[in-house]
Formats: C-alpha cells, structure tokens, sequence
C-alpha cells in the first residue's frame, strides 16, 4: 500500500477558517432569516481599482492577438513588474535591490508554505505565539513537528516577542501583526535583525499588511533595519494592499546575501536554491495578474489604493473604539486590519465565537486557533463594508451593555 505522510497526523483535521466556515454554515442552515455579519476571515469586500480592471482588459485583449499572445512566462516574474516593485517599495524607502532578488509568486501563502521546502527537517524553528497558522502547519507537514520553538505574545509584554534564549535556526515574524494587529518599532525590530546575524539566525519576515502602516516609527520591510539584508526573506502580498485575495499575486524578496550551511560546512545563497525550487515548481504567474499587479503602481492605481486601505482603516477605528468605548480591551487597527479583542469576564475565546454568533449574528476568529497565548481572545476584521461593521458593533455593544 502506497504511505502517507505521516507527518500530516501531526495537525489539526482541518484548517483554522475551514472549521469557522463549518460552524457559521451549520448555524445557518436552522437559522435561514438570520443576517450574518463576518468579521473573521480577512478577505477584502472592496472591487478591484479601476485601473487595474483596465490593466486586465487589456492584457486579456493582449492575448487574443498572435502578436502580442504569451505563453510561458519567466518563473521569477516579468521584469515590467519587478522593476516596478523594486522603485516604488523599496528604492522609496532608500533600499536598493537587483531584479534577480524578487519573485512574483501567486500570493505570499504559497511562498511562506514553500520556502520550507530549502530547509533540513533539523532546523529550529521559532514563531511567536499567537501566530498566523500557516508558519506551523508548514513546518509540521515538513517534519520539524518536534523542533518548533514558540515566542509568547501578550498584553503583558505588549505583544512584543522576546528574543528566544534557545538559538533558533529560523524566525518567523509577521508586522504589522496577523492576528494581533499590533507591530514592532524600528529599534525593536533592530533587536531581532541584530540578534539574527550575531547567532547566524535566518528571519522570515512577513510583511502582507504593510501598506496599513500609519505610524513614523513601524517600518514598512525588514531592510530598513541594517544588515537585515544578510539574515532576512521578506513576503509580501497584493491581497490586502490592492485586494487580489481572489486575483492572486505576492512576490517574496530574497537578497543574494543571505545565506545558509551546506552539509560540508559550507555557505550557499538561499536566492540561488529558491531561484531552483521555484524553476522546478511553479510555472510563474500569469501574465494578465502580473500587469494587474503592475497598475496598482500608476499614480492612479496608488491613489484608488490607498483610499480602500483608508476605507478599511476607518472600519478598523470605528470597530476599535466602539469596543473599548463599552469597557472591552482591545489592541491593534492602527498599522493593521485586525482588531486583537479580550474576551469579556473570563469567556474562552471559542466560547465567546459561539456567543457572538449565537446573540449577534456576527462571526469573528477564536483567537485560541492561532495558538494557546490567543486564548481568551478573538480577532475581527475591518475587511467588511462600512456599513455592516457598523451594524456588527453596534449588535455587540447592545448585547454586551
């Protein structure tokens, strides 16, 4: 008989938002008139700006016409849109990049999943605790179920994770924070990138949400900090910056500096074995996203983004205040999406879930399925309409009061 992989018995039956998925359409179906409200999953509600639907349009077009038709593209992404990425995200911000260190991918989970695949299955792994599933799952399904170290994050320490004292081999960090919300201060960040080069650590630094940053002081990629270009992989996403959660298109950053220990003692450029993975892998991104991705970088593009991030971000301190404006505590929404909110009197956090739906209609996240540092918590999202988070809060607020 063919063998599975043994390691897949190490994780939970079904993912996080699966199961709120089950339980929200099990209460759904005895409850046909009940109008439910989400703010769980963090999909986006906005439409596509208009210059990307015209960007689309025409690639669209572009490929109906023998002289301009594409078929396979460069594994590593076209060099229209990494020059773009490049100038705007990173050479603004005074950091320079070869085009060969970006790779268009379709979305930064795939990439966060995959860059495993460079790893030996010994290598320590530590993420912060709450943390976003996908960095453990991963790394269990790989085979480094017994090696997965786990930083706390709390109200306590301000949800700033504590350098580990056990060297790890990898880092895991998301800013601005999924679920928490929360985020790391330049000099805060320093710390992690400063450890990471004196213990040879390597970071992988999500940074999906980063055009939600409001703050001077929270920097939007890793390479702000110095040196971080010799210990970091950086992710990012056109999900949440220009709402392609369903377009799919996210391009990971890995600098040729970076580097791991072969077998022999040896050190090799990770950028050259991710450059391989990916050839062997994955067939690129599609063309049509790819010019979609690239709008986004117009002047107007930029414009018609960033007012949907305002609008999100809007949701984000409505939800914050109308919370804390009834006695709850609550973190986050500032440089992020997620709203981290304390359960009230004591309620387990898929106790509270339960409530919610049951009492409001309105579904969020346990904050217990991102780790046991998230129990007695859930996150929400400001990824609604305006008008149904709104309504949601106000539903919460009255059957709280």
């Amino acid at each position: 008989m063919v063998r599975v992989n043994n390691n897949f018995s190490k994780i939970r039956e079904s993912y996080l938002f699966s199961e709120i998925a089950h339980k929200t359409a099990e209460y759904r179906s005895s409850h046909v008139d009940a109008k439910i409200i989400s703010l769980g999953i963090g999909d986006v509600t906005r439409p596509l700006c208009n210059e990307v639907i015209k960007s689309l349009h025409t690639a669209v077009d572009e490929m109906g016409v023998q002289e301009t038709f594409r078929g396979y593209g460069p594994e590593q992404g076209y060099k229209f849109l990494i020059e773009k990425i490049i100038k705007h995200d990173y050479n603004s911000r005074g950091i320079t990049l070869d085009a060969d260190e970006v790779f268009i991918s379709d979305g930064a989970k795939s990439d966060l999943g995959n860059i495993g695949d460079l790893f030996d299955t010994d290598n320590l792994v530590v993420v912060t605790d709450p943390v976003y599933p996908v960095y453990v799952d991963t790394n269990i399904m790989a085979g480094r179920a017994d090696n997965i170290m786990y930083m706390s994050c709390s109200a306590e320490n301000n949800f700033i994770p504590t350098l580990p004292e056990k060297t790890p081999d990898i880092i895991y960090l998301c800013y601005p924070n999924n679920p928490t919300g929360t985020t790391l201060t330049k000099s805060e960040l320093k710390k992690f990138v400063d450890f990471a080069k004196e213990k040879g650590s390597l970071i992988l630094y999500d940074s999906a949400y980063e055009a939600f940053i409001t703050e001077e002081d929270v920097p939007h990629s890793i390479y702000e900090i110095p040196g971080a270009k010799d210990v970091a992989i950086e992710f990012r996403s056109f999900s949440k910056t220009a709402g392609f959660t369903g377009v799919r298109c996210g391009y990971t950053v890995v600098p040729k500096t970076v580097k791991a220990s072969a077998p022999d003692g040896s050190l090799i450029a990770l950028n050259k074995l991710w450059n391989r993975r990916q050839c062997t892998k994955f067939n690129g991104t599609s063309y049509i996203v790819q010019r979609a991705a690239e709008a986004v970088y117009s002047p107007q593009g930029q414009k018609e983004t960033k007012e949907n991030i305002a609008y999100y971000l809007n949701n984000a301190n409505f939800i914050r205040e109308g919370l804390a404006s009834i006695g709850m505590q609550v973190y986050g929404g500032v440089n992020a999406p997620y709203i981290w909110v304390k359960t009230p009197q004591g309620m387990g956090s898929w106790d509270f879930f339960d409530f919610l739906l049951e009492k409001c209609n309105v579904v969020v996240t346990p904050g217990v399925g991102f780790g046991p540092s998230g129990e007695g918590y859930v996150r929400m999202t400001s990824f609604g309409t305006k008008e149904n988070c709104e309504e949601a809060i106000d539903r919460i607020k009255k059957i709280l009061i």
